[in-house]
């Protein structure tokens, strides 16, 4: 079995520093958190405690690949380095069950980043508190004007982000944009810091149909080392967010691990996991998976996902596939344009086009006007293709870019 893994990249002095002093509780929640009663917890962090993917052969991923129906444990066996050496078997079964449930057709949406001011310091991401950046928040007409030039390129999915600071970016605020994006987009999506129940209700309410949040590492431990302050420290509230999403009405919900911050197939595991048991209690919900690996941020240019290199996140993605046919599976711009034309034929079924991690600067991008007040981005992104060249790559290599097909209930 590996021993713990420790990502160089992400650490500095000053991090080797702070991560010395007292901190609150991770496992605590905090005043005002909701916490609700669910045994999806402990099933999943148990498994991953438990997995052991060096005792698997390649006779186990072979029987893995012959079931129809794979259990927890043909999964496991697939995510086991003993199934590299087969990667090539694994992505053709995972691209005829891809075939199968979804035909040739890859969904095509674009991210809102609206505000960063973030009151968390988690070390290895660019909007941290203490990372000294340029801070900014769109107002009403300015996410009007960013959400208007993004609709005139064709685009009907829009996924808003915020940094996660409940003082600046509210849940009132977070609603009225969700209003705003109603008027111009068919299908609009989340991925905000976790909220309660009844904040979920008022936000699919106000527009929201779907969420998204990063469960980052699901090794409570790690995680503690990598969350030195702010409500982001708190690890179950944030892992139940999905199911917070569904109970308040939310259509779908999406996962993931960033890969790269642990052991990422123990990560892996874990977040089939939590998808496997939520679509058990919740067979009406549209579920979804992410698989993003860690990238460079403004004042750290070294950071890497270490021992995730792509064909290790292929094998992930496919096994994913094999383990959850049913679930739709986002590949991001942190990926270069020549891996997600690839893992679009294989296996993902959703990707981002038109990116810009940085604040208020969707409107300079697609109409040349600057904006010397834009906010800087969350990482450096790896694909940068506009929503046309996106669909028109999509379809030169045989697939059916959907930009929209769903109704908002």
């Amino acid at each position: 079995m590996a021993q713990e893994h420790i990502n160089e990249s992400i650490l500095s002095e000053e991090i080797l520093e702070d991560q010395k002093k007292n901190r609150i509780d991770h496992m605590t929640y905090l005043p005002g958190t909701e916490a609700i009663k669910s045994d999806v917890m402990d099933q999943v962090v148990a498994a991953a405690k438990a997995y052991d993917y060096d005792k698997y052969t390649a006779a186990d991923v072979r029987r893995a690949l012959a079931h129809d129906n794979r259990t927890p444990e043909d999964f496991a066996a697939l995510l086991s380095p003993a199934a590299l050496p087969l990667l090539e078997e694994i992505a053709q079964a995972a691209q005829k069950e891809t075939r199968k449930h979804f035909g040739n057709s890859v969904y095509m949406f674009t991210p809102i980043y609206i505000a960063n001011y973030c009151e968390n310091y988690c070390i290895y991401c660019g909007f941290n508190c203490h990372n000294k950046i340029n801070r900014a928040q769109l107002n009403a007409e300015e996410i009007d004007k960013e959400m208007a030039a993004i609709a005139k390129t064709g685009l009907q999915e829009i996924l808003i982000l915020t940094g996660e600071s409940r003082n600046k970016s509210t849940v009132e605020y977070i609603g009225e944009a969700c209003k705003l994006a109603s008027k111009y987009f068919r299908n609009v999506g989340l991925e905000i810091y976790p909220v309660n129940v009844d904040e979920y209700k008022y936000l699919h309410e106000c527009g929201a149909d779907y969420i998204t949040v990063f469960q980052e590492t699901y090794n409570p431990d790690k995680y503690e080392t990598l969350h030195l302050m702010g409500h982001k420290r708190v690890w179950p509230y944030r892992f139940e967010a999905q199911e917070r999403a569904l109970m308040g009405g939310m259509r779908g919900v999406g996962f993931s691990a960033l890969l790269g911050l642990d052991d990422f197939r123990k990560d892996a595991l874990a977040t089939a996991l939590h998808v496997y048991y939520l679509n058990r209690k919740y067979p009406h919900a549209e579920l979804s998976l992410s698989c993003p690996r860690l990238r460079p941020i403004i004042n750290n240019d070294k950071i890497n996902p270490r021992d995730v290199g792509e064909k290790q996140l292929c094998q992930v993605l496919c096994a994913y596939r094999l383990f959850l046919p049913f679930v739709g599976i986002t590949v991001s711009s942190r990926e270069s344009a020549q891996f997600r034309n690839g893992i679009t034929k294989i296996c993902a079924t959703k990707v981002s086009a038109g990116v810009s991690t940085g604040i208020g600067d969707h409107e300079s991008k697609y109409t040349g006007k600057e904006d010397g007040d834009a906010g800087d981005e969350q990482f450096e992104i790896n694909d940068n293709r506009s929503f046309d060249r996106m669909y028109k790559d999509m379809e030169d290599g045989g697939l059916q870019p959907v930009v929209n097909e769903y109704i908002y209930v």
